[in-house]
């Protein structure tokens, strides 16, 4: 009995640590590509290569692991029974097996009546109207990266943002979305687009003019009546790859303008039939004047002689 369930020991030792080795190569595995594909999105040249160097260590390792599984399952047994050799033994068997005699088993299953389906697809696309006005002829580097954007009303000399923010109240005036960027070629089409409320309201798109790494920014300045309240999205595409996307939010109504721009156009129209009349009947002034021709009543004072009674 004792060398029996010593052999039942063994087996079941060299079975879990086979187990055990296994699901760690497993994993390791898994963590190594994870560490590959996220290094890709690492702006930064040294965090991207320890990220990378990491994860083939992780792969190699679970490489070694799976002849190592083998070695266990195949080979330490027969090794363990070379220094301990158990004796054959019977194994016992229960006679009776305990059933259940009654299986409950549920009458109603309950089925979901309503499914969660998003609303916003997880990857942006070029809109067609955009991508016809391109002039650029580079190929982008499909390793360019871009952060997650930044929105403020004001940036300082190293284009970083002042007070940043996901509300404003308006007036908005003009609002800046910064960002910074790696591994960008000169001459590479990319493209900002404004988004209210999934409607396309403003876009900028021009071939790339600035370095290969660094902080940039893009910008917007409509009237003050086009900030309308709502959810804004911001959208940077290189080529017609999504970058990044950022989201801010507007509140409160845009201001009404004091003075509708049809009175300071039609003030001056208005006018010249006004002063084309004033001016000729001021000019028939001159002819009135003979009014002084009129005073010779006052000549004619004839009351002089009559005082020499």
């Amino acid at each position: 009995m004792d060398n029996n369930n010593l052999q039942l020991d063994i087996h079941s030792t060299v079975l879990t640590a086979a187990i055990i080795l296994g699901v760690a190569a497993l994993v390791m595995f898994i963590f190594g590509i994870n560490h590959l594909i996220k290094s890709r999105g690492i702006p930064f040249y040294k965090k991207r290569h320890d990220r990378m160097v990491r994860g083939w260590r992780l792969m190699i390792l679970a490489v070694i692991f799976i002849p190592l599984v083998w070695a266990i399952l195949n080979h330490s047994e027969p090794v363990v029974y070379r220094f301990i050799s158990p004796s054959p033994t019977i194994t016992q068997t229960p006679t009776i097996t305990i059933t259940p005699s009654i299986t409950i088993t549920p009458s109603i299953t309950l089925t979901p009546t309503i499914t969660n389906t998003p609303s916003i697809t997880s990857t942006p696309s070029m809109p067609d109207e955009v991508a016809e006005e391109f002039e650029s002829e580079v190929t982008p580097n499909p390793e360019s990266v871009f952060s997650p954007i930044q929105f403020a009303q004001n940036i300082d000399e190293g284009l970083q943002p002042i007070d940043p923010a996901v509300e404003f109240e308006n007036p908005v005036g003009e609002l800046f979305g910064t960002f910074s960027y790696n591994n960008m070629d000169v001459g590479a089409q990319w493209s900002a687009l404004w988004y209210r409320e999934g409607e396309l309201v403003y876009y900028e798109s021009k071939p790339w003019d600035g370095g290969s790494g660094g902080y940039g920014y893009t910008n917007w300045n409509p009237a003050s009546s086009q900030w309308v309240p709502g959810t804004y999205e911001v959208q940077i595409f290189v080529g017609s790859e999504w970058k990044s996307s950022g989201f801010f939010t507007v509140l409160g109504e845009p201001p009404v303008p004091s003075i509708t721009p049809t009175d300071t156009q039609t003030s001056p129209h208005t006018q010249v039939p006004s002063q084309t009349p004033t001016i000729t009947p001021t000019q028939t002034l001159w002819p009135t004047r003979t009014f002084t021709i009129t005073l010779t009543p006052t000549r004619t004072r004839t009351p002089r002689p009559t005082a020499t009674e």
